[in-house]
């Protein structure tokens, strides 16, 4: 099929604009300031009971741990979230007071404006209305984008497995639907981690900090970073102190990784179409100064 130029160029304008315009736009929820409902970790409540590690298991159907949930040896060393462990408690040390360790959960934090679902090409990483962001496998063409942009490293692949997808805490999210509270909150023995909205959790979190001024570093950790998240925490101990990034900055992501991720598949989609172009832009050149020596 003979493609003139005016035509390669109304093709490659219209795989351009529509690429453009399915570039993602900031969540309905952030733009109409819905209220989410997230979590507050006061870290200072935490005995490392790990109990949290073991009804987000039950409820994920997720593999017994290598290590059982009654041994304080998992503690020797610092953990992460796996395709098969959505929770994990590490222990770190206290300097204010160093018989009482502090125990830190790592999880997915849900933030308002997740770089994962803006990354995401389509829509299996999703920001609901009431605040987790769920991952929907039947979406997944396996990308991995949610894994490069998100900046907490929480979104896991599935390398071993046959038919691999993207592992991660989605905030129990059919319990939440019920009117049930996360599996987590409802294993706590030491109320460490309430539920709530999270204009609620706020107003506690700051309350707290007030009432105990000597008690917790005055600071939120999920208020701000990178646009705020679902799941805050409190602590005695400064956050960097307890593996916490503290460089994230306060703009949502979204905004740094959006043109990066969209303009990649962009290249890739609009490449053959340039080459194709080129290659008749050349042949007809050469065929017109062909002409222009025979005559």
């Amino acid at each position: 099929m003979s493609v003139n130029r005016r035509d390669f160029l109304k093709l490659a304008g219209m795989t351009g604009c529509s690429l453009v315009a399915g570039a993602p736009r900031r969540s309905e929820a952030a733009v109409k300031s819905i209220e989410f409902y997230g979590l507050l970790i006061d870290t200072t409540k935490c005995i490392g009971c790990r109990s949290c590690e073991e009804a987000c298991n039950e409820q994920n159907g997720l593999p017994a741990p290598e290590v059982p949930f009654s041994s304080d040896s998992v503690f020797e060393k610092k953990r992460d979230t796996s395709p098969g462990a959505f929770t994990v408690l590490n222990r770190f040390p206290n300097e204010k007071d160093p018989d009482n360790p502090v125990f830190v959960r790592r999880q997915c934090l849900h933030c308002c404006q997740p770089a994962c679902a803006s990354a995401c090409l389509t829509k299996a990483m999703e920001k609901t209305k009431e605040g987790p962001v769920i991952y929907n496998k039947d979406r997944c063409m396996g990308c991995r984008y949610c894994m490069i942009a998100c900046p907490q490293d929480i979104p896991k692949f599935e390398y071993e497995s046959a038919f691999p997808y993207i592992r991660k805490c989605i905030f129990c999210y059919d319990r939440l639907k019920a009117g049930e509270r996360p599996a987590c909150v409802e294993a706590c023995p030491e109320n460490a981690t309430i539920f709530g909205t999270r204009r609620e959790l706020l107003e506690i979190a700051k309350t707290r900090i007030y009432e105990n001024p000597d008690k917790y570093v005055h600071h939120v950790y999920g208020e701000h970073e990178v646009g705020g998240s679902g799941t805050m925490y409190l602590s005695a101990v400064p956050f960097e102190k307890l593996g916490f990034r503290t460089d994230l900055g306060t703009t949502p992501y979204p905004e740094h990784t959006s043109g990066f991720l969209y303009g990649v598949p962009l290249v890739f989609v609009l490449w053959p179409s340039i080459l194709i172009g080129l290659n008749y832009l050349t042949e007809d050149r050469n065929k017109e100064k062909t002409h222009e020596e025979e005559e």
